[in-house]
């Protein structure tokens, strides 16, 4: 049934390879999702050891809704991040948040190192550790396309797994999941690579029964006709988050080539409309989704004089094209194509990557560093020899190469240029430069991500906000989105799942909330997060932002270092009531 009063837990120490199914009524309180998570990686991680350190665990969760209703289809995990050292948080779509559900568990906490490479299978009946020597060293869907053939399954199934970055320990390795979607955000898939493990097979054929068919079925349909019957995923299915492309380089707030421009001259090659005319080959959609938000393009590679080509279908969308083409100034659909396959292949994360890539870049033309240590010079606009340099980094084959690995922070710390090392709160900033709230909004969120609170939203208001309203506006959304993301609900159809339809849906499956315990829900997670921060090292009144996002005009114009110091003294008061509450 799904009204139970405790979430299934699957406690996995590698190191030992005991495995224990625990029942938690302590954590039903949580729901599920991220609050589910952080409660778990409060209660198993050790601030006093390095975020790669074995002890550190893996938690991933969904929630009560998922799978059962529309856009319901993340998964949540959270762990130590190894590129910044505290709170890492990311959430994937595909099929995982489904297998799981299936196969009768809420959430997995992975702990311990394994004693050589392996993957984890778990399904409805049993939990297995199994040798991942015949897929180690492999690229990401070379090593999916294995596990496939040598786990057959059955039911809902789902296959996560790292590539050569992970295995290396790059600080924003990911991890795959179903092929076009990925854990992105923060080196989980270093702390997979750390562990040993390859991967993790999931899959599921339990079933359950809801307790109120009826008001299920009137509350389903409700929000199954509000994303398709309504334009309010519209901009998802059609041109996808690419259509963002146009609308911010004529606002001039577009980051090029390493943020020392706010327009890209080749936006017009490059952006949703271009993409979908010439390269969209499909749309496909998370299990359990109605919309297709997924833009699969179509890459050709000609590998014989006689027009022999070979072919690749490749996921692509507003923060791929900003990192891997405004940012590195890459003007060229196919070029961009390129190297999203090859962070891909290689187990990166694209924004990371991109940022990354375009330090270095502005680095060796001030002739803080010497890319020739790596066999290349990166340029802007040339892709290829972005493709040459990400090689280079997965591989190691130098100290440089070496130190960018640990990202871009690290290594402006290391060579110089840290005014114009793109990263708020150690995480490589998402493609807006739209003002104060968006800047604020990823030094202060718990992911110091554009998807915490939306800040760039704030900045696009017709008339320009108070201190105040930007800071409390950045707060109470991040708080809603705490209690959203607890039921694994994609931010895409935030909208669409306002209070009343949220708590309706709750109670169509036996979950009775008022909401008022909405409300707290949301603001406990808000605190834990901060305190969960601040237990590992991260200092809310030490945050600072390079010189590069003042040097940089936004839509209302340069933004003023002392009004930033204004807002943050500001955010610290508000954090500090928050905290005694």
């Amino acid at each position: 049934m799904l009204n139970e009063t405790y979430v299934r837990v699957l406690d996995v120490n590698l190191s030992t390879g005991r495995v224990r199914a625990l029942r938690r009524e302590d954590l039903f309180a949580y729901l599920g999702g991220a609050g589910l998570a952080t409660a778990l990686l409060r209660e198993y991680a050790r601030p006093d050891l390095d975020a790669l350190a074995p002890e550190q665990p893996i938690v991933l969760a969904i929630g009560p809704l998922s799978t059962i209703y529309p856009a319901v289809t993340k998964a949540v995990a959270m762990f130590r991040s190894p590129l910044n050292g505290e709170l890492g948080e990311s959430h994937a779509g595909g099929r995982l948040a489904l297998a799981m559900r299936y196969a009768g568990y809420d959430a997995l906490v992975i702990h311990g190192r394994a004693a050589r490479p392996t993957y984890l299978y778990v399904d409805s009946e049993q939990v297995l550790l199994k040798r991942a020597d015949a897929v180690w060293g492999l690229d990401a869907e070379e090593a999916g396309r294995v596990l496939r053939d040598l786990e057959p399954g059955r039911g809902h199934r789902s296959i996560m797994r790292i590539g050569p970055a992970g295995e290396r320990l790059v600080r924003y390795a990911l991890v795959n999941c179903e092929t076009y979607r990925h854990f992105g955000r923060l080196g989980l898939g270093a702390v997979f690579g750390s562990k040993l493990l390859k991967g993790i097979y999931i899959s599921g054929d339990c079933d359950f029964r809801i307790p109120d068919v009826r008001g299920y079925n009137r509350v389903y349909t409700e929000i199954y006709e509000r994303i398709v019957k309504t334009d309010a995923m519209q901009k998802y299915h059609d041109l996808g988050t690419p259509s963002n492309v146009m609308p911010l380089h004529e606002l001039g707030a577009l980051p090029t080539r390493n943020l020392q421009a706010v327009r890209f001259e080749g936006a017009p090659e490059i952006c949703g409309e271009a993409f979908a005319e010439h390269d969209l080959m499909r749309k496909v959609a998370c299990a359990g989704c109605p919309i297709g938000c997924i833009h699969i393009a179509l890459l050709r590679r000609q590998f014989g004089t006689e027009h022999e080509y070979s072919w690749t279908g490749i996921s692509y969308d507003h923060e791929l094209v900003y990192s891997l083409g405004s940012l590195l100034g890459i003007a060229s659909r196919e070029g961009i194509l390129r190297l999203i396959d090859k962070v891909a292949q290689k187990g990166l994360d694209a924004i990371a990557t991109g940022v990354t890539l375009a330090w270095a870049t502005e680095a060796a033309e001030r002739g803080l560093i010497d890319p020739g240590e790596m066999g290349v010079r990166p340029a802007f606009g040339d892709a290829a020899g972005y493709e040459a340099a990400i090689e280079a980094i997965v591989a190691g084959q130098s100290e440089l190469a070496q130190q960018l690995a640990l990202g871009a922070t690290v290594a402006a710390q290391r060579y110089g240029g840290e005014d114009f090392a793109l990263a708020l709160g150690g995480n490589p900033v998402a493609g807006y430069h739209t003002g104060y709230a968006n800047v604020l909004g990823q030094l202060v969120g718990a992911r110091h991500s554009h998807v915490d609170n939306g800040g760039y939203s704030l900045d696009q208001k017709p008339r320009e906000l108070s201190d105040e309203e930007i800071v409390d506006g950045l707060i109470a959304e991040e708080q809603e989105r705490n209690a959203l993301n607890s039921l694994a609900i994609c931010m895409f159809a935030r909208k669409v799942y306002d209070r009343t339809t949220v708590l309706a849906a709750l109670g169509a499956i036996g979950i009775h909330w008022s909401e008022d315990e909405w409300v707290a829900l949301g603001q406990r997670i808000y605190r834990e997060k901060a305190a969960l921060k601040e237990s590992f090292g991260f200092r809310y009144r030490e945050l600072t932002a390079p010189a590069r996002f003042f040097e940089a005009p936004t839509p209302r114009g340069r933004l003023d270092p002392a009004c930033l110091e204004r807002m943050l003294a500001l955010f610290n008061e508000r954090l500090d009531a928050i905290k005694a509450s």
